[in-house]
């Protein structure tokens, strides 16, 4: 194993490398009675909302811009139900990532997809669940926040977190223990709006998200909304920031993610699983 894996896996070892991750992460997980492959990346979730049919070049461009368009037809509550129907009502197969992160104890993990393949992975495992919010009247943060005790959730404020319980923060939404999304448009605007002004993310995470690296797993940086959620939520990274995880990276990533100070490893998720399913062995013995 190289001298950079090495340090990747040390660093998630020792709690200074949180994890990041995107659609790719998914990569494999299906649907066991159909063999669908599930929705997360913008393409594919467009095609499920739209009953398998491609949409507008301009809405296919980016998820949101699609949701921000059924939101307008059909109403918000039209994108949550497909949400809900998508990563809470089918049965998906678990994911290999997703269930090595979570044999490894990793005490901080940020999950910018909708689903919920990581919170079973931690269903008994006492946690803290971040979930974000927009457009919700009379909040002062774009967050809700439950703790769970092994058994359920409960939702609690930032004030009685127990900050050595690991953390799940799911930017993006989640259904459960209730349905809250980032999804169009119009809900990006806000929760971006927020994640700039400090009011989207608790401050003890604040505290203790200052001089971590980042493992970026599965997500391409090639749209706006994309870069802006992950620079805002690992605003304050030590330096050299971390590693990404990109295969062929366009110039545009390569440009962002020099800016962040991330190195680029040209390798997908399924690299990095392999590289783990190595490295198992010392996070046993350790």
């Amino acid at each position: 194993m190289s001298s950079q894996f090495e340090n990747i896996f040390t660093g998630l070892s020792e709690g200074s490398v949180i994890p990041y991750l995107g659609p790719g992460a998914l990569n494999g997980v299906i649907d066991p009675s159909s063999g669908k492959t599930i929705p997360a990346d913008s393409d594919s979730l467009i095609l499920a909302m739209n009953n398998g049919q491609p949409m507008a070049p301009k809405l296919m461009y980016e998820f949101p811009r699609a949701a921000m368009n059924v939101e307008l037809k059909k109403g918000r509550s039209a994108v949550n139900r497909f949400l809900d129907a998508t990563y809470r009502d089918k049965q998906w197969s678990t994911s290999a990532l997703h269930e090595w992160l979570a044999l490894q104890k990793i005490p901080y993990i940020i999950d910018a997809n909708r689903d919920t393949q990581l919170q079973k992975q931690y269903a008994s495992t006492p946690h803290t669940l971040i979930v974000g919010i927009a457009r919700l009247s009379g909040k002062d943060y774009r967050f809700r926040i439950y703790k769970h005790n092994g058994n359920s959730y409960t939702p609690i404020e930032q004030e009685a977190v127990d900050t050595s319980l690991p953390i799940i923060f799911k930017p993006l939404g989640t259904p459960l223990p209730e349905s809250n999304y980032i999804a169009s448009d119009a809900d990006f605007v806000d929760y971006i709006t927020e994640l700039m002004g400090g009011f989207a993310i608790p401050s003890f995470v604040k505290r203790s998200r200052q001089n971590k690296r980042y493992l970026l797993l599965g997500l391409r940086l090639n749209r706006d909304t994309d870069r802006m959620v992950f620079s805002d939520v690992i605003f304050g990274a030590d330096q050299p920031a971390g590693w990404a995880f990109i295969p062929r990276p366009t110039e545009k990533e390569k440009r962002y993610l020099n800016k962040l100070n991330i190195e680029i490893i040209n390798a997908d998720v399924a690299d990095f699983l392999t590289a783990a399913q190595t490295w198992n062995g010392s996070f046993a013995a350790a």
